[in-house]
C-alpha cells in the first residue's frame, strides 16, 4: 500500500545534518583563555594593584553607591511619605557624596599625574611639552636668505 522500502521505514533525518552541509559549516571558533583576577580565593592577584590606586577605587565605589541610593530615596520619602525633613537631608546628603566621589577620583588623578610628570621629566627636556627641533616648531621664524 505503501511506496516506501521496508528498510526505509519512512524514516528521516531531523536535526541531522547531511555531508554537504557540514562541508560548508564553517568551524566554530574557541573563546580565547581569560586570565581571572582571584583564582585561588584569597585576593592573592591584588598585590600586582598599586595600593593607591585600590584605595582610592574602593573609597570612589562606596561614595557612588550612597549618592546612587541617596539621591533616589530622598525625593520619593519627601514626596510619597511626606516626610518634608528627611527626605531632602537624603537628597543633599546623596549630593555631597557625588561630590565626594568628584573629589576622590580628582586626587586620584592629580597623584598619577605627578607620578607620571616625575618620570617623564627625566626624559623631556623641554617644560612646555613642545618638540625641541626647531623645523617641527609652527611658530620658529624662518631663516633669511
Amino acid at each position: 500500500m505503501f511506496s516506501l522500502d521496508e528498510d526505509d521505514e519512512g524514516e528521516i533525518s531531523v536535526g541531522e545534518s547531511s555531508d554537504a552541509e557540514r562541508e560548508m559549516t564553517p568551524d566554530i571558533p574557541e573563546a580565547p583563555s581569560v586570565k581571572s583576577f582571584d583564582d585561588g580565593g584569597d585576593f592573592e592577584g591584588a598585590s600586582d594593584v598599586d595600593q593607591g590606586t585600590l584605595r582610592a577605587f574602593v573609597v570612589a565605589v562606596i561614595y557612588a553607591n550612597a549618592a546612587v541610593l541617596l539621591v533616589a530615596l530622598g525625593p520619593m520619602v519627601w514626596y510619597f511619605e511626606g516626610w518634608s525633613r528627611v527626605g531632602p537631608a537624603l537628597l543633599v546628603g546623596g549630593l555631597l557624596a557625588g561630590v565626594r566621589t568628584y573629589q576622590t577620583y580628582r586626587a586620584w588623578q592629580r597623584s598619577r599625574d605627578e607620578t607620571d610628570e616625575a618620570d617623564g621629566q627625566a626624559s623631556d627636556p623641554d617644560p612646555d611639552g613642545r618638540a625641541s627641533d626647531p623645523e617641527s616648531d609652527s611658530d620658529a621664524a624662518p631663516p633669511e636668505a
